[in-house]
């Protein structure tokens, strides 16, 4: 990753370099500067720092009155000021992440269109085919190292959302680089626009995608496949993030890709890993053990279905047989329990399925099965129903109860409600936050179980390695890197994730847990440095304005 700052004798001068955002200061240009770069009269006279600069900032946030405000207030400061862009997110990223991320990313991503103003990364079409080297070639920045793509089809739980999705890979790079410190000109954000199956987005007369049903079959594939190899030959350092795709794409380009290309997908993996280290905090709250657990997960999509592999894969880890881990796992799609008997089942979900009588809805399957927890990745809003919670409180002394579909829209419950209707016994997480629910003089303090708090540091932990191939063992061991930096003090909170304030720190400990294994596992070329952490760290991008003379 290049962290290389110019010098005075490679800058831009005068208005050419305030209009850099990766090099303006903006106000914070020292009176030397202003001479030697020609910027006097075009800046008013005070000189400010940094610090005082952000606080300014964060005033004019707060003084916004609806959060969609916030995100392009501060997406237009990206455009202007990236460095102080980054100090300000890296300075207040609890408060910050749910404006850059989810939940306000899906409103965004629902207005994109309406609100685009300038690219942010590569828009790839179905029409680009044969082509698609000369179009990534349009790239200023050679040195790429994370790409992050999508086709628009699943974003969020809002569903197909076409081009107007590409707001997910530009918050996403985002968050790599104010959470691990990946420097902002090595992210490559990519649309592959091969058209929606939204009519009311296609016919919206300010959508700026192709206006054309989706692409299938050999022709979707073909595009693919010239797109990972051109990617890969122009940017061969590069890990490649895909993300929100389609479930009748997204396990099979998975298994497509994951052993010729260093790449995953964050849906199945980086979901999966973030709720296994939810999961361990949780059972050490609680002094339990993940294989006297019994799981039942709401959905059966690419989230829901890399939950289950990588918990099966953790209770094997942990001493039981594979066959005895699946039979503590069980899924409910929107037909209902996923079982033997049912004819109807796509292939993804068949190795899923239990020899077990059919349930219709979930509260049928929670009396029926007893689980321990209950994980939600279904995309349906309330169905953790009062009655559900009511008998997870029933069956448990401490019932597991994770609603991680997004936006906030999306969730299966409010945290409110699973504490009421568990009486205030539940351990809870979600996908987008909330706040501290106040329930008879006791004050709860929701984990929020967002990936945020994994792919940057398994992005990092792959680039500081060099690592060729991004593994499930690495997911696993991110998930364990996680659960060991929740703390007492969260726990006496209901928290099983740390605080966003502290993601840097958490970064570099699961960059550290993944790099260990691409060493171990000889996943790079690299020999492990003596001080692994050290090289990390230093790898990572600092956004405090530097002085030019």
């Amino acid at each position: 990753m290049s962290n290389h700052e110019p010098n005075i004798t490679e800058l831009p001068k005068g208005i050419e370099l305030l209009h850099e955002p990766s090099l303006n200061k903006g106000t914070s240009f020292t009176a030397p500067e202003r001479d030697a770069l020609g910027l006097h009269g075009l800046l008013p006279p005070r000189i400010f720092s940094q610090a005082e600069r952000a606080q300014h900032v964060m005033n004019n946030i707060r003084r916004k009155t609806s959060n969609l405000e916030k995100y392009l207030y501060l997406i237009g400061l990206q455009d202007r000021n990236e460095k102080l862009f980054y100090r300000v997110l890296v300075d207040n990223m609890a408060e910050l992440s749910p404006i850059v991320y989810t939940p306000t990313v899906g409103l965004a991503c629902q207005e994109y269109s309406r609100i685009f103003r300038r690219p942010h990364g590569l828009f790839i079409s179905k029409y680009d085919r044969n082509h698609i080297k000369e179009v990534l070639l349009n790239w200023p920045h050679r040195d790429v190292r994370v790409i992050i793509v999508t086709d628009g089809e699943r974003i969020l739980g809002l569903g197909d959302l076409g081009a107007n999705g590409m707001g997910i890979p530009v918050g996403k790079l985002s968050l790599y680089t104010a959470c691990a410190g990946i420097a902002p000109e090595t992210c490559l954000p990519i649309m592959i626009d091969v058209g929606t199956n939204n009519n009311d987005v296609m016919n919206d007369p300010s959508y700026i995608g192709l206006q054309e049903a989706r692409l299938r079959g050999d022709q979707y594939d073909a595009l693919l496949d010239e797109f990972m190899e051109a990617t890969s030959k122009l940017f061969p350092r590069a890990m490649i993030q895909f993300e929100d795709f389609g479930n009748i794409n997204a396990f099979r380009l998975l298994e497509r890709y994951r052993n010729r290309y260093c790449m995953f997908n964050d849906d199945i993996q980086g979901t999966a890993s973030m709720t296994l280290a939810g999961l361990h905090s949780a059972l050490r709250m609680i002094s339990d053990k993940l294989t006297g657990q019994r799981l039942v997960v709401l959905g059966a999509g690419g989230a829901a279905l890399g939950i289950g592999s990588l918990m099966i894969s953790a209770m094997a880890g942990e001493g039981l047989s594979i066959e005895d881990a699946h039979r503590r796992c069980w899924f409910v799609d929107s037909k209902g329990l996923v079982v033997t008997s049912r004819t109807d089942l796509s292939e993804h979900k068949r190795r899923f399925a239990r020899d077990y009588p059919f349930h219709r809805d979930l509260l049928a399957v929670v009396e029926a099965v007893k689980p321990t927890a209950i994980i939600g990745a279904s995309g349906q809003p309330g169905t953790f129903t009062p009655q559900v919670l009511e008998t997870m409180a029933r069956i448990n002394e401490r019932p597991i109860v994770f609603a991680l579909s997004n936006p906030t829209s999306q969730s299966e419950c409010t945290a409110e409600e699973a504490y009421r209707f568990t009486d205030k016994r539940a351990i809870f997480a979600s996908g987008s936050p909330f706040a501290p629910v106040v329930m008879d003089g006791q004050t709860f303090v929701p984990g929020q179980a967002n990936n945020s708090y994994i792919f940057p540091g398994v992005g990092l932990g792959i680039l500081s390695s060099e690592a060729s191939r991004v593994t499930d063992e690495m997911f696993a061991a991110a998930a364990k890197a996680l659960d060991e930096q929740v703390s007492q003090e969260d726990f006496a909170l209901g928290r099983i994730y740390p605080s966003l304030s502290s993601i840097r720190k958490v970064s570099v400990n699961i960059a550290l847990a993944v790099a260990k294994v691409a060493f171990a596992r000889r996943l790079t070329a690299m020999q492990e440095p003596p001080d692994l952490p050290g090289l990390i760290k230093s790898k990572m991008y600092d956004p405090t304005y530097q002085d030019y003379i």
